[in-house]
């Protein structure tokens, strides 16, 4: 690209930044005349419109200049990504396959279809693609490496880490493949070898920015850990963090000194949890022998006598908050559920937002519970998804405007009979307080509630409901309605 084609697309961004879509239109067509070949000018405001959230807007340009270039190929393998982003999955399927009626080779394009079926749930689909993309470049192991996503996505663990295995001998020094291998081997319960190669993940961009020569050993007798400080360190979700905390007593337990860097809303929680002696949720990076984000714990103790960590009850609720929620619920002498319909959607963040999509649903969605006899509801949900609650007319109490931190949470929960929830932080909060939770589980769920089974090594007061279809909710609503009648029905008794 020449010096006046990057000024005219760094212009383009800013334009299209500041809103003015009509002056994006303009240059992107001056843009595609000049630049002539290669990728579209639209294209490279892709992570622009993902990181603001501004995907529809991207559409918009792309169908009106699409209406004028009908032929270009690029513009509708553009809009289909955003499509897809955006969950309209027919759609985009429909525009890939226009493509690709031009392009049949175009590995892009091919790319784009197999990951539209991925979402959709259609994992045959999606691997037959993938076989197309693997036959074109056999040298290159992604496309392998990908049909074991979806291997394992469709439930064959087993057959995924084979797959696995053939990829990266092809390219052993792969983190992002290395990782999603370990993701295989932790979703079947291959926990020891499945951490190790876990650590691959600082390989990649964002994990830590500590130094690794200092990162927490394995734990083995010969470690002496008395007097150490030991930073244990946020690295992704609140769930990852209250899964993991059950680590920090066996930590204490060996001498060492825990410092908790990073909790930001969950503080108080973590402050509570058996030795650990300071939390911090900002600043300077405080002092340290070892540092340890919280997923490479699980990795520390993996060969220890204790590779679980320690059994909930490993988080309890604030005494004062909790007897203040008691207080408030005195008189409520029903089966008390606690529910969660939705994730926190992360629209900035592509991954995340389309995993969202399958995990989370409306509040609608679950109004066949709501007319269950002698049964409370109480949301546990934050986010832009409590919007619900006045659009429906549902006998939810909501009390959450009065949960400004996790810890205020917890208080609730800890007078809940039970907690319904898609995947989400609540589910780790309530497991790891030992409350009774359901667990409403997507096709293709996270590796730690594995495959094919209803209960959890990391949670006993854990139950699982999966989806039986993608993006179908019905059988697990059901299931929930039954299993709330009995538990009901238990506590009537």
């Amino acid at each position: 690209m020449g010096m006046r084609e990057q000024t005219m697309q760094a212009r383009l961004s800013e334009a299209f930044l500041s809103g003015d879509l009509e002056k994006c239109l303009e240059m992107a067509r001056t843009l595609a005349v000049v630049s002539g070949i290669g990728p579209h000018p639209l294209e490279t405001l892709l992570p622009v419109a993902e990181s603001h959230d501004r995907r529809a807007e991207l559409l918009d340009l792309t169908d009106r200049l699409a209406q004028a270039a009908p032929q270009d190929c690029r513009l509708l393998e553009l809009g289909a990504t955003l499509l897809m982003q955006l969950g309209f999955l027919d759609e985009a399927e429909s525009r890939l396959n226009d493509a690709l009626q031009r392009r049949p080779g175009h590995l892009p394009a091919l790319s784009t279809l197999s990951c539209t079926l991925t979402q959709a749930g259609r994992f045959a689909d999606a691997c037959a693609v993938l076989k197309r993309m693997q036959a074109l470049d056999p040298r290159d192991p992604s496309a392998l490496s990908n049909i074991a996503y979806i291997t394992a996505a469709s439930g064959d663990v087993h057959e995924a880490i084979n797959l696995y295995r053939q990829a990266i001998q092809i390219k052993p020094d792969h983190p992002q493949m290395r990782l999603n291998y370990s993701i295989a081997l932790l979703k079947a319960g291959y926990f020891q070898q499945g951490w190790s190669e876990h650590e691959w993940r600082f390989r990649l961009p964002g994990h830590t920015s500590l130094p690794m020569a200092q990162l927490l050993p394995n734990i083995t007798e010969k470690l002496d850990l008395r007097g150490k400080h030991v930073l244990v360190t946020q690295e992704e979700g609140y769930g990852d963090t209250f899964m993991y905390l059950r680590y920090l007593p066996l930590l204490a337990q060996r001498g060492a000194i825990i410092r908790v860097w990073g909790a930001d809303i969950m503080s108080d929680l973590c402050a509570r949890v058996e030795g650990v002696d300071t939390v911090q949720s900002g600043g300077t990076t405080p002092y340290y022998d070892y540092h340890c984000p919280f997923i490479s714990l699980p990795r520390a103790f993996a060969a220890s006598p204790n590779p679980f960590g320690v059994n909930p009850p490993y988080i309890a609720a604030d005494l004062v908050k909790s007897a203040h929620f008691a207080a408030r619920l005195r008189d409520d002498h029903n089966l008390k559920v606690g529910l969660v319909w939705s994730g926190a959607p992360r629209r900035d963040q592509t991954e995340p937002f389309m995993l969202d999509q399958r995990r989370s649903m409306t509040l609608e969605t679950l109004r066949p519970l709501f007319d269950l006899p002698k049964t409370s509801f109480y949301s546990l949900q934050k986010g832009t998804a409590t919007g619900q609650l006045d659009e429906s007319k549902t006998p939810i109490i909501d009390l959450m405007p009065e949960c400004l931190t996790m810890d205020d949470t917890a208080a609730l929960i800890d007078n809940l009979d039970i907690v319904v929830s898609v995947d989400t932080s609540v589910v780790h909060l309530a497991g790891a307080m030992n409350k009774p939770v359901l667990l409403m589980d997507r096709v293709n769920p996270c590796w730690r509630w594995m495959t094919d089974r209803t209960d959890s090594p990391w949670y006993p007061s854990l139950r699982i409901l999966r989806q039986t279809r993608a993006w179908d909710w019905s059988d697990v609503v059901s299931s929930v309605r039954a299993l709330l009648h009995d538990e009901s029905e238990r506590k009537k008794s």
